[in-house]
């Protein structure tokens, strides 16, 4: 079962989330869009979503897509500090935390472990 489903596509970010998963024993997988995201959820409920919301395709549309499987998930997303505008609409599309990546890159061992302790 993968703990932790995230919605990157910069590929040298992915490669960080994966090593630091990795290092802590968290099964992550990634995929590129909304609808990749949706598949992995229907396919196996993780117990967190992490969402770039600098991604490419449709970032924000993330939330419904959890939301829409019905599953008690936890959702993250995390953008450039200086995107007051796209952080608003976020929690607005229904992203309880929101963080910039600087924040978010600090305590990814911290977010990670999340999924450890609700095991």
């Amino acid at each position: 079962m993968a703990q932790v489903v995230a919605l990157v596509d910069d590929l040298f970010f992915q490669a960080k989330l994966v090593e630091t998963a990795k290092l802590l024993g968290v099964d992550l997988r990634t995929c590129t869009t909304p609808d990749a995201l949706a598949a992995e959820i229907a396919k196996d409920a993780p117990r967190l979503v992490i969402v770039d919301l600098n991604a490419r395709e449709n970032p924000l549309g993330a939330a419904e897509k959890v939301r829409a499987s019905g599953q008690k998930i936890t959702l993250v997303a995390f953008l450039s500090h200086v995107q007051v505008d796209l952080a608003a609409r976020a929690t607005a599309a229904g992203f309880p935390e929101v963080m910039p990546r600087s924040k978010f890159t600090q305590n990814l061992a911290t977010i990670l472990g999340r999924t450890q302790s609700q095991i």
